[in-house]
């Protein structure tokens, strides 16, 4: 059929604008897919750039324990990222970790495996584990030695914002294990800092008349009781070992024994930085007998209160304190008899204050 000059210049036009279509269409597309690869070889190159790390989810103080619910895991750039960042949580279980004895228990890395060691009087022992099971021990001249292995608390070193990417340098492990001997002891005798938180590191020492002053228990984290929300004035909590109680008790009695004694609190100025102090104060001789035959201290915590009573009885025992405490005579026992009904009494209140608060009767 013959068609118009007018027809076929329709029909060019429609043909001219489907070719234009198809060729914009694959520019459109070509460019999409171009775009695709370029997001998808981008994307590729930032997930090998990225590694996953722990960050705080709040701000913590110098001391405070750092437990998991703490932490969140955020992922950022690895360029970022300092070397010893903890990206893996069995990296700070594996830190955490003492044997029962309080012996420290390093994690070193090769070619991305870790391998536990116990090191012990400054000897680093392997530590291996039995297939299947979560018995650790070490091997000596062929033998199995098995090692009970515990958790210490991991501490803030210094004071962290919310955020911040937890490396090993910025932990530290807690001086206080977790024992099978510890409580949670409540003392309303000792004289407290002012400005005494919750939270905080103390020390508890004797100061004697004469001038001298011994440390009694070190570096335990303070809790503070509340009553209706406020702080006690003058109650504190404590966690002390079997051989940490007799030994504040012992200190109580005598500081009860010596008028012009305190018994009194300091705080840490940085706990995260600060190793604990030496306990100095020595017990009585009838009070280091008591220790020696109880069956609930640990071992290693006995001996060490042995050597220091060995070390240094007859210095603070026989030259300072029990002399004192003979010059004051029967004051002293007076005094001593005092307290201790004062204290009672303070525990009462106390208690009943608690309970009213509770909306209980006392």
């Amino acid at each position: 059929m013959a068609t118009n000059p007018m027809q076929r210049k329709a029909r060019n036009s429609f043909l001219l604008g489907i070719l234009v279509t198809l060729i914009l269409a694959g520019a459109v597309i070509a460019f999409l897919l171009i775009q695709l690869k370029n997001y998808r070889e981008k994307e590729a190159e930032e997930q090998a750039n990225s590694v996953k790390v722990w960050v705080l989810s709040q701000d913590v103080i110098s001391g405070q324990v750092i437990t998991t619910d703490m932490l969140k895991q955020q992922v950022t750039n690895k360029a970022l990222v300092p070397s010893n960042a903890i990206g893996d949580m069995s990296i700070l279980s594996n830190y955490a970790l003492t044997d029962k004895e309080g012996n420290e228990v390093i994690t070193e890395y090769r070619n991305n495996v870790a391998t536990l060691y116990l090191v012990k009087n400054g000897n680093k022992q392997e530590l291996k584990s039995e297939e299947g099971t979560d018995s650790y021990y070490v091997e000596t001249n062929g033998n199995k030695q098995y090692v009970e292995l515990i958790e210490s608390p991991i501490i803030a070193k210094v004071d962290m914002d919310k955020n911040t990417l937890i490396t090993i340098d910025m932990i530290s492990k807690s001086d206080e294990k977790v024992t099978d001997d510890l409580r949670n002891m409540e003392y309303n005798m000792l004289i407290l800092p002012t400005q005494l938180q919750s939270g905080q590191y103390i020390d508890v020492r004797l100061s004697l008349p004469s001038g001298q002053d011994y440390i009694v228990v070190s570096k335990k984290q303070v809790e503070i009781p509340q009553i209706n929300g406020i702080d006690s004035e003058d109650t504190i909590w404590i966690k002390l070992t079997e051989g940490e109680i007799i030994t504040m008790n012992n200190a109580i009695v005598d500081a009860w024994k010596m008028a012009g004694s305190q018994l009194k609190v300091v705080t840490y100025t940085e706990a995260g930085m600060q190793n604990a102090a030496i306990p100095t104060y020595v017990p009585t001789r009838e009070v280091m007998q008591l220790i020696n035959d109880n069956p609930n201290m640990v071992e290693r915590a006995k001996n060490d209160l042995i050597r220091r009573y060995n070390e240094h009885s007859a210095v603070v025992r026989s030259e300072v304190i029990n002399p004192i405490i003979n010059n004051n005579g029967t004051e002293g026992e007076d005094n001593l008899k005092t307290k201790v009904d004062e204290s009672s009494a303070n525990s009462r209140d106390t208690r009943k204050e608690y309970l009213q608060s509770l909306g209980g009767e006392y």
